[in-house]
């Protein structure tokens, strides 16, 4: 049990949803991954920012434990020019709020995907 549970919370962060429907929860995993998906989708496209580890800001700090729950797509973006941030973009903070959320989500739905393996939630 623990080790599916592990799982699941694993799959979840890396790409949202995935731990869902790793668990047979195929309907609940596909629309939060089209959820958050379309919502680090928009943010891109508005010339959002993904932040990279900066220790000397506190509030830099937050924005990259936000971002960081984008999971792949995090990844993806330190290796390849993906969410640098478009400062002369009028929606570029609205952008960027939306890779924060986007992250956060994520977070939330990994979290209930280790809930359901451990029995705890339906």
């Amino acid at each position: 049990m623990k080790k599916k549970a592990f799982a699941a919370i694993i799959l979840g962060w890396f790409i949202p949803g995935l731990g869902h429907i790793y668990l047979r929860r195929y309907w609940r995993g596909l629309i939060f991954l089209a959820a958050i998906a379309l919502m680090s989708l928009m943010g891109l496209v508005m010339g959002g920012k993904i932040y990279p580890l900066q220790a000397e800001n506190p509030l830099t700090f937050l924005a990259f434990l936000s971002d960081l729950g984008n999971g792949l797509l995090y990844i993806v973006s330190r290796f390849l020019p993906v969410g640098l941030g478009e400062l002369e973009r009028l929606s570029f903070e609205f952008g960027t709020a939306y890779l924060a959320g986007a992250g956060l989500l994520n977070y939330l739905v990994a979290l209930d995907a280790w809930d359901i393996a451990r029995g705890k939630k339906q």
